[in-house]
């Protein structure tokens, strides 16, 4: 019965959510698209109001560890929810996310997305769309800002393992910025598939910065290992064994 009861909070809650992403899209819309600092604004209302809500209606409690950055820096992190993405965005003071193409094109999410200054990447050309998203990316940094980008290049579940891509060592190495790893157990609370919400910490932690220089394989080979190690430690703390999915 407490199941069933969650799940219909969680379902109440998803709808809540995504109908406020609607109503403050469309109100913020004419200052968005004159003004840069009204997307922001926007992004930022929707983030601290979701988090509120998820505490209060299906019980996620979210924490930020770590040294947060505010200067111009390449934040490499793990993704398992939506949840994580709203986490660090809330955090952190000007975030720009690499993301799908196809976003672009989807109502209120693809205009605030331009405005905020995300790079659309698609992910089926392989090395042409790399070089594109540093090309872009060096572009856009004409304005301070921390980006964001997923080194698996898409949501992994808790406990299940994907290769970590070259694209991050790339910007890495062609911006000449500092690298900050940030590991999560945001999943095992929200997962990326399905309506359930569980109750519980999420956590999001921004791990010791990899400074420029390093090689590149040297450079995806530590950021790999504190990654995934400090995210397994996060699991286990809120009481989930990532080595017991296979």
């Amino acid at each position: 019965m407490t199941m069933v009861v969650q799940w219909v909070r969680s379902l109440i809650f998803m709808i809540t959510i995504y109908a406020w992403m609607l109503i403050l899209g469309l109100f913020f819309a004419p200052y968005a698209l004159f003004a840069k600092r009204g997307a922001l604004m926007a992004c930022k209302t929707y983030a601290r109001t979701t988090l509120w809500l998820a505490r209060w209606m299906v019980g996620i409690r979210s924490e930020v560890r770590g040294v947060v950055p505010t200067g111009e820096v390449v934040v490499g992190a793990k993704h398992q929810s939506f949840l994580d993405i709203i986490v660090i965005f809330d955090a952190v003071p000007h975030g720009k996310f690499i993301m799908k193409r196809e976003l672009l094109w989807t109502p209120i999410i693809g205009l605030y997305a331009r405005r905020l200054g995300c790079i659309p990447v698609n992910r089926g050309k392989k090395g042409a769309a790399v070089a594109k998203m540093v090309k872009d990316v060096a572009k856009e940094f004409n304005e301070p800002g921390q980006l964001v980008i997923y080194p698996q290049g898409t949501r992994v579940a808790p406990g299940v393992h994907k290769p970590y891509k070259v694209g991050t060592a790339i910007l890495y190495e062609g911006l000449g910025f500092t690298c900050i790893p940030v590991a999560t157990n945001a999943g095992v609370f929200w997962p990326r598939t399905g309506i359930l919400r569980k109750p519980g910490l999420a956590i999001v932690d921004f791990l010791d910065p990899i400074e420029p220089g390093v090689a590149r394989n040297e450079f995806l080979g530590r950021l790999e290992e504190v990654i995934e190690m400090r995210s397994d430690a996060l699991m286990r703390e809120v009481g989930f064994d990532p080595d017991g999915i296979h």
